[in-house]
């Protein structure tokens, strides 16, 4: 509980208990932007190997494009199917603590109320002051309460696995089309060049963007992101001329 709500309780004030749910939602919100700009590297360096393979195999523009808009296609499908379902096992979990939780406060609430107690205890507060703030924690919002501190669950934020399926291929989609479209409308001699200039300079970004977002230092993991986007381009586009000149 953050200090000022501990000494309104102090003092004898009631606390609303919504702050810790709204510092769960933002970061919720942090976790859902890290995933969208992962999401957008994952289609930016999956389609940039599978394209600049293609082109180490063939000039053809529409086997190229036939190449990427099916990597796309299936790449945004997988990001979506996956996170959703991993989500939605999250959720039935989530549902399942929740569920457990409303049976406990039903059938031993003084035995729950001893346990928020013990909890708050634990972080420091004073026997009294820790009673206190359960009791009215409890007459608040007892679900709210005990699922927050014990199960680190907002019970009206649960995650939502729609959301994040389409956000993970919508993510997944844009940052393919980058290299995508670069390969398909540069002129033929700068195709090349021009699609690895752009899927380097979009995977900084993406490495700068997560790593602000997690408070680290962007340089090692811009460095990190390009290096492997550009191995894989360059593994693949060598593959492609191999099998190229076989075939």
């Amino acid at each position: 509980m953050p200090p000022r709500e501990i000494d309104a309780m102090a003092q004898g004030n009631p606390v609303p208990h919504r702050s810790e749910a709204h510092h769960g939602g933002h970061a919720s919100r942090l976790n859902a932007l890290r995933a969208a700009v992962l999401g957008a590297n994952d289609g930016i360096v999956s389609v940039a190997g599978l394209v600049m393979g293609v082109a180490g195999a063939t000039t053809e523009r529409p086997a190229i494009l036939t190449a990427g808009v099916a990597g796309l296609v299936a790449g945004a499908l997988s990001m979506g199917v996956g996170e959703f379902v991993s989500v939605s096992t999250q959720r039935d979990t989530e549902s399942a603590l929740l569920a457990k939780e409303r049976r406990e406060l039903a059938e031993l609430p003084e035995q729950e109320l001893r346990e928020l107690t013990g909890i708050y205890q634990g972080k420091g507060l004073t026997p009294e002051l820790a009673h206190e703030v359960a009791v009215q924690l409890t007459a608040h919002d007892a679900l709210a309460a005990h699922a927050e501190v014990e199960l680190q669950i907002d019970p009206d934020n649960l995650t939502n696995p729609w959301t994040a399926a389409f956000s993970s291929a919508a993510a997944f989609t844009i940052g393919a089309m980058l290299p995508l479209l670069t390969i398909l409308f540069a002129p033929a001699d700068l195709r090349l060049p021009a699609t690895v200039g752009s899927v380097v300079l979009a995977l900084a970004l993406t490495g700068y963007a997560s790593a602000r977002l997690g408070g680290a230092s962007w340089r090692r993991p811009v460095l990190r992101n390009v290096v492997g986007g550009w191995l894989a381009m360059t593994i693949t586009y060598g593959i492609g001329l191999l099998v190229g000149t076989a075939v």
